[in-house]
């Protein structure tokens, strides 16, 4: 399985079936962090994590505080695609990371990326 990255004009491959997602919060400035999973009924969010809470920024239902992060396991179904829309109010926006490597999605106002499980519609 590989993992598509839709920027503007481009889609990046990235082979992997797990990644990290993880940015600051614009209002509070802290960091928040997903764990996701491709299977084979999409994209599913298996951990959560916010170094703090506050406006929006909520522990989930049973979390748990560990070593400064409030940790839990989010019970949302899984996902066909994760839209990131890129404000601008996030500072340097999303941080996505996999086995080989991370890389930074929508630091600039307008930098909207949407991430998927790649088929073979969406391989260029």
């Amino acid at each position: 399985m590989s993992l598509c990255v839709a920027l503007a004009a481009t889609v990046l491959t990235i082979p992997t079936t797990t990644f990290s997602l993880s940015w600051e919060h614009s209002v509070e400035k802290v960091e928040w962090r997903e764990e996701w999973a491709m299977t084979s009924s999409g994209l599913q969010l298996r951990q959560a994590s916010v170094k703090g809470s506050g406006a929006g920024m909520e522990p989930g239902e049973g979390a748990v505080l560990e070593d400064g992060w409030w940790r839990w396991t989010p019970t949302l179904a899984p996902l066909s695609e994760i839209r990131l829309a890129a404000s601008g109010e996030t500072p340097g926006g999303w941080q996505l990371c996999h086995e080989t490597g991370c890389l930074i999605l929508g630091r600039q106002a307008g930098e909207d990326s949407v991430i998927s499980p790649c088929t073979p519609a969406s391989v260029p």
